[in-house]
């Protein structure tokens, strides 16, 4: 249950004074339906009204707060033209202008022969001195209504700064007295505010020092945010340790048969990551371990020499990949293995259903099913293990928590957890969406694989990229052509799949082949055996093949509209070819003029073939919001903390938690009772729930 103390800030914008539902529903758009969103949607600029010179000293293009005399209003010639109120003070006069007003109006607003203080932007006119549309104009008695310091707010269409500038002042007013959460020592070695002061010094910033996220106000709100962050991984993960796990501890034959038939040797990385995940296992404890490795770092390999391990202590594993196409790879991949070593390996995705579908379930249900891959279909309430000991689960940035969560459901004792992503994740990134776990990372690459060539080609060098195409497939090479959409869209000028597709055949003919997520599967997985096989050798495609697509055979990856892409998406596009002996290029192409942004992201993928490096680079430039798919990934959301700036903050936030935990397990002293309301009040209620739960 959220405590009381917090009812009013959970309560609907609606309830605000002056928010209609019209307005509530323009501000659900941009921060959200509660008070509470209100107050986490930070300013993101200032307009200084604070310079009051004299009409003669004012600077154009600069904003000014005048005390003003009204003259005269002048009269409109044609109806077309705009109203203008001519004033003074002084020094000098300036004229008002006004479209689509009505002389009533302006005549209420601004009465002849009256002082008005008036603020806005001054511009120069035909030689005289105007304003188009003040921002504010107010009697002087009523100056106390025009502020010195603006803050400008993020928008949505139809919703005015000022509208919302009020509802969030009306938002201020209900923020009740919270119990301080942090240390106090903590707080004053660092000079922060309690809560209530750094969210209202928040919502008006005086200067742009205040904007910064290193302000005193703005920090502290950040580290609340990371701390409830922290704190609820560290429970998390307390539960779950305490769960009782069992001890997997094979006797290595099914492994020794699956590692003899492989044609490489593990590299040092991956010998290293598997002494950490067979000791994880044999341990008593649940095993809740992330894999992290560089695109082609040999994670599938390392996860199925851990499933057979599981499969010789007697258990099942189970490997969970986030679409249809990297689950029936895996499928592909792990057979001769599985072969190999002589154990039962099955797939369950969407595609199988009726009678395929109920004989895979009975066999699993049963055991006659050692290891079975599949997407989310692994979720569902009627995909019962007969004894799932292992859960490998890929590309974990797609998945959030809760799903993690509830594949190990599926084991009558807890079964350990092993996740792996081939998108590296930057440090700060790593402890927010996977504090609750130990971290196994395979640095390098495999043996024999050689660096990708990337550069950087301009849109006008089409032509010429074609040509070099043809050469490459008259020497039986093959290539990926990734376009970002399916069809022609009028809002993105980017060139759709389809009519690449299209315009590509008529050079190379039948050597052309098209896949993309509209696709039905049966028709998609046709055309990558087509291209597996050579009989295609340039595979046009949407982002579909980003994760998990290995042809070794093909050597060339072109990227068209690359500035669209973000950095971590490029390199794991990239990571497509090289996977094989030969020499790989990629050639990403862009539309000129490049923006910094875009130019620097490029130069970086251009400059390393180094996944950490790039991850690094990517948040710097994008944050960590946008940075892995935002709402799909199962990264947590941020809006008062900036992961790029608050780095150090989180470090300190997670030794806080990992102390509380040791000292207050169950959040029980008064600080605990105070972190109880903190972690409601950044919705990380599940944690709570498993403090009740034990």
């Amino acid at each position: 249950m959220r405590p009381p103390i917090l009812f009013p800030l959970f309560a609907e914008t609606r309830s605000l004074p002056g928010v209609g539902p019209r307005l509530a529903q323009l501000i659900a758009k941009v921060a959200g339906g509660r008070i509470v969103d209100l107050l986490f949607h930070l300013p993101a600029g200032l307009i200084d009204r604070s310079w009051r010179p004299m009409l003669i000293e004012a600077d154009e293009g600069r904003i000014g707060t005048f005390t003003l005399n009204v003259l005269d209003h002048i009269a409109r010639r044609d109806p077309r033209q705009p109203f203008r109120v001519r004033c003074s003070d002084e020094t000098a006069a300036v004229e008002l202008v006004f479209f689509h007003a009505r002389l009533e109006y302006l005549s209420r607003l601004l009465p002849l022969g009256t002082k008005r203080i008036v603020s806005g932007r001054v511009e120069r006119f035909g030689g005289r001195l105007q304003m188009v549309h003040p921002d504010y104009i107010v009697a002087p008695e009523e100056a106390d209504q025009l502020p010195a310091h603006e803050p400008i707010y993020p928008l949505t269409e139809d919703l005015s700064g000022k509208a919302l500038a009020k509802a969030i002042q009306g938002a201020l007013a209900t923020l009740p007295v919270l119990p301080e959460w942090q240390d106090r020592a903590f707080l004053a070695a660092r000079g922060w505010p309690p809560f209530g002061d750094a969210i209202r010094a928040a919502h008006a910033p005086t200067g742009d020092s205040d904007l910064d996220p290193s302000a005193a106000p703005r920090a502290r709100l950040a580290f609340d945010e990371l701390l409830a962050n922290q704190l609820a991984l560290a429970l998390i993960r307390r539960r779950l340790r305490r769960r009782k796990g069992r001890a997997l501890a094979g006797d290595g034959r099914l492994v020794a048969r699956a590692r003899a038939v492989l044609p490489f040797v593990l590299t040092a990385a991956q010998e290293q990551a598997m002494a950490e995940i067979k000791a994880d296992m044999a341990a008593p404890l649940r095993m809740l371990r992330l894999l992290q490795g560089d695109v082609g770092a040999g994670k599938t390999i390392v996860a199925m020499l851990a499933m057979l391990n599981a499969v010789e202590a007697g258990a099942q594993a189970a490997l969970m990949a986030p679409t249809e196409l990297l689950a029936r790879q895996h499928l592909g991949a792990l057979a001769p293995l599985a072969g190999a070593a002589g154990v039962r390996l099955d797939i369950l995705t969407g595609r199988e259903r009726g009678a395929p579908r109920e004989q895979i379930l009975t066999r699993l249900a049963a055991g006659e099913i050692d290891i079975l891959v599949g997407t989310h279909a692994l979720f569902s309430e009627n995909v019962g293990f007969r004894d799932l000991g292992l859960a490998v689960v890929d590309e974990q940035h797609r998945f959030g928590v809760h799903q993690r969560l509830q594949l190990q459901g599926k084991a009558d004792s807890p079964a350990d957890v092993l996740v792996m992503t081939a998108t590296p994740i930057p440090r700060t990134l790593a402890l927010t969406a996977y504090g609750d776990m130990d971290v196994s990372r395979l640095a390098g690459l495999p043996p024999g694989r050689q660096p990708v060539d990337t550069r950087l080609v301009s849109t006008d060098r089409l032509e010429e990229v074609i040509t070099r195409l043809q050469q490459a497939i008259r020497r039986g090479e093959r290539a990926f052509w990734v376009c970002p959409l399916v069809e022609e869209s009028e809002k993105l000028d980017l060139a759709a799949a389809e009519e690449r597709a299209a315009a590509l055949a008529q050079c190379l003919g039948d050597k052309v082949g098209l896949v993309h997520g509209r696709l039905k599967p049966q028709e998609r997985d046709a055309a990558m055996a087509r291209f597996r096989a050579g009989e295609t050798q340039v595979l046009v495609a949407t982002t579909v093949i980003e994760v998990g697509v290995d042809v070794p055979e093909a050597t060339i990856m072109v990227i068209e509209h690359a500035e669209r892409f973000g950095l971590a998406q490029l390199h794991q596009l990239r990571g497509r070819v090289g996977r094989g002996a030969g020499r790989a290029i990629c050639l990403l192409l862009y539309q000129p003029p490049l923006g910094e942004t875009a130019k620097a992201r490029l130069t970086t993928l251009r400059d390393t073939n180094d996944g950490f490096v790039i991850a690094e680079e990517d948040l710097r430039l994008r944050g960590a919001g946008e940075l892995l798919g935002t709402r799909q990934s199962g990264m947590p959301a941020f809006r008062l903390a900036d992961l790029a700036a608050h780095g150090e903050l989180l470090a300190a936030a997670r030794d806080d938690a990992r102390l509380i935990v040791t000292r207050d397990p169950e959040l029980e002293s008064p600080r605990g009772q105070a972190l109880r309301v903190l972690l409601y009040l950044f919705e990380r209620d599940e944690a709570v729930r498993y403090l009740r739960a034990g």
